[in-house]
C-alpha cells in the first residue's frame, strides 16, 4: 500500500511507515464500517431508550478497563523497539499485569455502581449488564502482543484479526436482531467481541513470532514497567473519563433516552478517531528514530504529522456538518432525528483529538509523560465542570459544546508550558493551515 503524494511532505520516509499505517487503517476502515452499519441495525432495533441501556455500561466500565490496562500497553511498545530481544519477559511480564489488573478492576466496578446508585442519579442498567462487560477487562490484557506488531511495524496481522473478529462480531449481531433477541443477549454479544479478538491476536503470535510458552514473569521488568508507566495509566483513565463522562452525565440528567440518542452523535463522531491513532502508532518508530539521528528531520516530522492529522480532520468535519441531517433521516428512526444537529457540533472535536493523539506521541517520545498527565486532567475536569452546567440547560447539545470545548482546551494546554511550547505553536500553524498553505506555494 502506497501513500498519495503530498505537497512538502519526506514521500519516502512517509511510504516507508505508511506501509504498516496503510494495514492499520485498512483493518479500522473494515471495522469501522462493520460495526457502524450493526451499529445503525442496533440502535433501530432496539430503539432509543433500549439503546441507551446499552451504551451506558460500556461508558461506565471505561474507567476501570483503562485502570486495569496499567498504562503498560503504551511503555512496552516503547521497551520492545529498545530491547526486542526482550520480547519475552516484556510481553510476559505485562500480561500478568493486566491480567491481575482485570480481576482486581471486577469488585472495584461492583462498588463503583453501588455508590453511584446510593449517591446520585440512579441508572437504570442492571448491575449484571454493568459485570458481563467490566469481564473485558480480563480479555483485554492479552492485547499486549498488539504491543509487539505495532514495535515491529507488522501490522497486517493486527488488521486480519480485527477484520474477522469484527466480521464475526457483526453476523453474531445480525442474528440476534433476526432472531428478536431480548438486550441481555447484545450486552454477552459485546464481551464476545473482546474473546474473539484476543483469541486472534494470540494466534497469530503463536503462528508468526514465536512460542507463547516462552513468556515469562520478571519481577524486576515488573518494577520498570509499574514505575515508568503509572502516568500513561492515570493519563488513561483520566482520558476515559473526559471521553466517557459525558454519557454517564447524560443519563444522570436526561435518563436513558437521550442517552440512547446522544449515543448515535458519539459513535458516528468517533468512528473517525482510529485514523490518527492508527498513523502516529506506525509513524512512532520513524519519530523515535529521527530524535536519535537527526533533530531537524526529528521536528520536520512532527510539523508533517500535525499537518496530516489537521487536513484530514478538517475535512471530515466540514463534510459531517452539512450532510448529517439528511443522513440521520436516512440511517435512523425519526426518535434519532434529533441528534443530526448535535453530531455538526460534536464532530469539529475531532480535530483536536487528531492533534492531540499526535502531540501525546511527542510528549512520549521526550519522556513528558507528566505533562501528557496534566493536560488531560485538565481536559477531564473542565468537561465535568462544563458538563453540569449545560446539559440540564441545553440537553444533549450542551454536551457536545463542552465536549468541544475540554478537548480544545486539552490539547493546546502545552502552550502555556515553557518546555513545550514550541510544539503548541507548530501545531496552531497547522491548525490555521499555515504550513500546509507554505507546502503548496513551494511546489
Amino acid at each position: 500500500m502506497k501513500l498519495p503524494h503530498i505537497p512538502g511532505f519526506d514521500q519516502d520516509a512517509l511510504n516507508k511507515y505508511f506501509k504498516n499505517t496503510g494495514w492499520l487503517i485498512l483493518a479500522r476502515v473494515g471495522s469501522l464500517l462493520i460495526k457502524v452499519l450493526v451499529g445503525f441495525a442496533i440502535a433501530n432495533y432496539l430503539g432509543r431508550d433500549q439503546n441507551g441501556l446499552l451504551n451506558y455500561p460500556q461508558a461506565f466500565i471505561a474507567f476501570f478497563i483503562a485502570a486495569a490496562a496499567l498504562g503498560v500497553d503504551g511503555f512496552t511498545t516503547r521497551e520492545l523497539l529498545k530491547y526486542p530481544e526482550k520480547k519475552d519477559e516484556l510481553l510476559g511480564t505485562a500480561l500478568r499485569l493486566k491480567l491481575v489488573g482485570g480481576i482486581l478492576a471486577m469488585p472495584l466496578i461492583y462498588v463503583g455502581y453501588l455508590t453511584n446508585q446510593h449517591f446520585f442519579t440512579p441508572t437504570q442498567t442492571p448491575l449484571s449488564y454493568i459485570l458481563i462487560i467490566g469481564l473485558s477487562g480480563i480479555t483485554q490484557a492479552f492485547y499486549i502482543t498488539d504491543s509487539y506488531f505495532q514495535a515491529t511495524v507488522k501490522a497486517k496481522y493486527v488488521t486480519f484479526t480485527q477484520v474477522f473478529g469484527n466480521i464475526i462480531s457483526a453476523l453474531v449481531k445480525l442474528l440476534l436482531i433476526l432472531n428478536h433477541a431480548p438486550l441481555a443477549w447484545f450486552i454477552w454479544a459485546i464481551f464476545f467481541d473482546t474473546v474473539i479478538l484476543a483469541f486472534g491476536y494470540l494466534y497469530f503470535y503463536q503462528k508468526k513470532v514465536g512460542n507463547l510458552s516462552n513468556w515469562r514473569y520478571d519481577k524486576s521488568v515488573a518494577k520498570h514497567l509499574l514505575s515508568n508507566s503509572w502516568p500513561l495509566a492515570f493519563s488513561a483513565i483520566l482520558v476515559s473519563l473526559y471521553m466517557k463522562i459525558d454519557q454517564l452525565m447524560v443519563d444522570s440528567y436526561l435518563g436513558s433516552g437521550q442517552l440512547g440518542i446522544y449515543s448515535t452523535v458519539v459513535q458516528l463522531s468517533e468512528s473517525w478517531y482510529f485514523i490518527p491513532v492508527a498513523i502516529v502508532t506506525s509513524v512512532f518508530p520513524a519519530v523515535m528514530n529521527a530524535k536519535r539521528d537527526d533533530p531537524e528531520r526529528y521536528q520536520k516530522r512532527l510539523q508533517n504529522m500535525y499537518d496530516l492529522m489537521v487536513w484530514m480532520s478538517l475535512s471530515i468535519a466540514i463534510i459531517t456538518t452539512f450532510i448529517s441531517p439528511l443522513a440521520y433521516k436516512i440511517i435512523y428512526k425519526e426518535e434519532f432525528w434529533s441528534g443530526a444537529y448535535v453530531l455538526s457540533v460534536h464532530v469539529w472535536a475531532g480535530i483536536f483529538v487528531f492533534l492531540g493523539s499526535a502531540s501525546g506521541q511527542y510528549l512520549i517520545a521526550e519522556g513528558y509523560t507528566k505533562i501528557s498527565l496534566i493536560r488531560t486532567a485538565v481536559g477531564a475536569i473542565l468537561n465535568i465542570m462544563l458538563n453540569i452546567f449545560l446539559i440540564p440547560k441545553y440537553g444533549i447539545m450542551g454536551a457536545a459544546v463542552a465536549t468541544l470545548a475540554a478537548y480544545f482546551v486539552a490539547t493546546f494546554l502545552i502552550l502555556i508550558i515553557p518546555k513545550t511550547q514550541k510544539q503548541g505553536l507548530m501545531m496552531l500553524k497547522s491548525l490555521f493551515l499555515v504550513t500546509l498553505f507554505q507546502k503548496i506555494t513551494k511546489r
